[in-house]
């Protein structure tokens, strides 16, 4: 047992060092203007990443490397860009009785320093296009016409790139649309034809499912903090010899099998009802403070953690589940906001989403649920629950810092603690297998000195 405890102990402590270990990247800076399209039910948005230097080139407009960018020199920028940039129906949709051009309105001009691909940092202008076609004109098939900064630096890439499509439920699943480029040999721009056709309901519900999916098996904060409300639920609160008042409580017996189910299947459902809620509050835009809430996040994981250490709640780990679950409920929620849903594209994107992250959550349960049943019947437990704690405590920490504006190398390790889940899991079931192995021999040979 004590060979098994060692090999659960390395795994975790080796693989968290690895990941604090590791450092960013260098590499040259290659920058390009970037398009980022986000497709609505009325219009388009887009997200514009224009390196400084080649804007400063092109267009002749001042402007500061850092701080805001003053009011006169944006609204140069913002005009500088509009007449620049052309949306006209595609030939494809000539059949339909739309006519003119699309409207484009530039605003939201600010400086950044941004890194495209791993290439390194470089200054930026970043703005947003809204992109609105004439009556009749089909959303979905049109033509751009953009020689932004292009006109003048033959040099310049730009790439157009598809982030969210509501009708199809692509969201932080960004595809390339094409790359418009100057023609050195006529000295001419060609524009890109954009075509998304296609969308449904069903394809919409399907990708929201899929996002929810991955929220939970990407997010690594959410992860933890069921990861941790688990590690107790094999166990039963008892108060220490003499202390009648119940202060001195530890986890020192194991819980029945049927128990122990029971109480992780309320706390999860008492979780799912409270990021239901906000989740959907927050979709039909209740106002999410961001950074407050994923601080939040991060104390509920260092609660939860110490909970799994010595019981703070006891009996209790539903109503505290259900509250935590309306903050982490209200993170969920932005990703739905930022789409700027309505009507039924809004409930099926809602229903699809919920359903993807309750899904994964039932993963995540019967994936680790088990093997720590058995193994809280072992004197291994005690430290392997302490061990997963201290590291969850640790990332709680990282991130609290990190969102409270401390950066800390603690933060960047605990975001990767993710990639290492699979291995813990599979190293538990290992472990749980060993054990039920041993118990079946020394019931056999009990069996055998019985029979003799």
């Amino acid at each position: 047992m004590r060979l098994h405890l060692r090999l659960i102990l390395t795994v975790l402590l080796a693989g968290f060092a690895a990941l604090v270990a590791a450092g960013p990247a260098a590499a040259h800076v290659v920058p390009s203007t970037v398009l980022q399209l986000d497709v609505h039910e009325d219009d388009i948005t887009v997200e514009m990443t224009l390196p400084t230097t080649d804007l400063v080139t092109a267009s002749g407009i001042d402007v500061p490397v850092d701080g805001t960018v003053p009011a006169a020199a944006a609204e140069q920028l913002a005009a500088y860009v509009e007449e620049h940039f052309d949306v006209t129906i595609a030939a494809a949709s000539d059949a339909t009785s739309a006519t003119g051009t699309w409207n484009v309105d530039v605003g939201d001009v600010a400086t950044a320093e941004v890194e495209q691909w791993g290439t390194g940092a470089f200054d930026a202008v970043t703005a947003t296009a809204t992109l609105t076609p004439p009556a009749g004109a089909d959303l979905r098939s049109f033509t751009l016409d953009y020689d932004a900064i292009l006109h003048q630096v033959v040099t310049a890439d730009v790439f157009v790139l598809l982030r969210s499509d509501s009708s199809t439920g692509e969201v932080e699943q960004t595809r390339s649309l094409g790359a418009i480029t100057l023609d050195t040999v006529t000295g001419t721009v060609s524009p890109l034809t954009v075509d998304l056709a296609g969308g449904s309901a069903r394809q919409g519900f399907t990708g929201m499912l899929l996002l929810g999916i991955s929220h939970i098996a990407e997010g690594t904060d959410h992860q933890l903090f069921l990861l941790t409300l688990l590690l107790p639920a094999p166990l039963l609160a008892a108060s220490l010899a003499g202390d009648r008042a119940g202060r001195s409580r530890h986890w020192r017996e194991v819980a029945p099998t049927r128990r122990a189910v029971r109480r992780i299947t309320t706390t999860t459902i008492a979780f799912t009802i409270g990021h239901s809620l906000t989740l959907a509050l927050g979709a039909l835009g209740l106002p999410v403070p961001q950074q407050p809430v994923e601080a939040a996040i991060a104390v509920s994981i260092l609660i939860a953690a110490a909970h799994a250490v010595r019981p703070l709640f006891p009996g209790r780990e539903p109503l505290i589940a259900a509250l935590f679950g309306l903050v982490h409920g209200m993170a969920f929620s932005t990703t739905l906001s930022e789409m700027e849903l309505s009507g039924t594209q809004l409930v099926l994107s809602l229903l699809g989403f919920n359903l993807g992250i309750e899904l994964m959550q039932l993963v995540v349960v019967l994936l680790v649920l088990p093997p720590l049943i058995v193994l809280a019947r072992t004197p291994a437990y005690r430290p392997l629950r302490t061990t997963a704690a201290v590291v969850t405590a640790v990332a709680a920490v990282g991130w609290l810092l990190d969102r409270v504006g401390v950066p800390t190398p603690l933060s960047t390790a605990a975001d990767s603690l993710g990639s290492v889940s699979p291995w813990i899991a599979a190293t538990l079931w290992i472990a749980a297998a060993l054990v039920l192995l041993g118990t079946r021999g020394r019931r056999s040979g009990i069996r055998r000195v019985v029979s003799a």
